[in-house]
């Protein structure tokens, strides 16, 4: 992915991060589209964020919980679990890419690392799943905002 790619993506993330801000901040609200708008723009988004995140050999939950809650105005505990719902297939059809082409022979050479992180995700995911009622959405939407904002700079500044 080249650095003009990289600076666009950053740029939708910045964009991403303001639109949450505005609409969870003011009246303003979500865009509250109408079914018949809602399924083309999802799928178009699906499509966009599948790119992106096959790309860059990621889920895209980064894109997705924005634009769920900002396309379909659910709330951010929804999207999460609707983002996870919707990375499944997506880490599928990247996984089944990625391991014909030999990406994945840097697996081998980090295992001790991947099954660490891999247990630590386990026991988080665990443990957020007891916390989902625990913070409301003033913590969450913010939070959110501010990780959107740390990954488009260090999106921004890849080589």
């Amino acid at each position: 992915m080249g650095d003009a790619a990289h600076k666009v993506l950053a740029a939708l993330m910045v964009l991403m991060a303001a639109a949450l801000l505005v609409t969870h901040t003011t009246t303003l609200g979500t865009l509250g589209l109408p079914l018949w708008a809602q399924v083309p723009c999802g799928v178009a988004a699906g499509f966009g964020i599948g790119v992106v995140a096959a790309v860059m050999g990621v889920a895209g939950g980064e894109l997705l919980i924005p634009t769920i809650v900002l396309l379909f105005g659910e709330d951010i505990k929804t999207a999460g679990s609707l983002s996870l719902l919707v990375s499944l297939p997506t880490m599928l059809v990247a996984f089944a890419r990625y391991s014909r082409d030999g990406s994945f022979a840097v697996l081998g050479a980090n295992i001790r690392f991947a099954t660490i992180m891999a247990a630590g995700s386990i026991v988080g995911a665990v443990l957020g799943g007891l916390l989902l009622g625990v913070f409301p959405d003033l913590v969450l939407i913010p939070a959110l905002v501010v990780i959107l904002l740390v990954s488009a700079v260090k999106l921004a500044r890849h080589d």
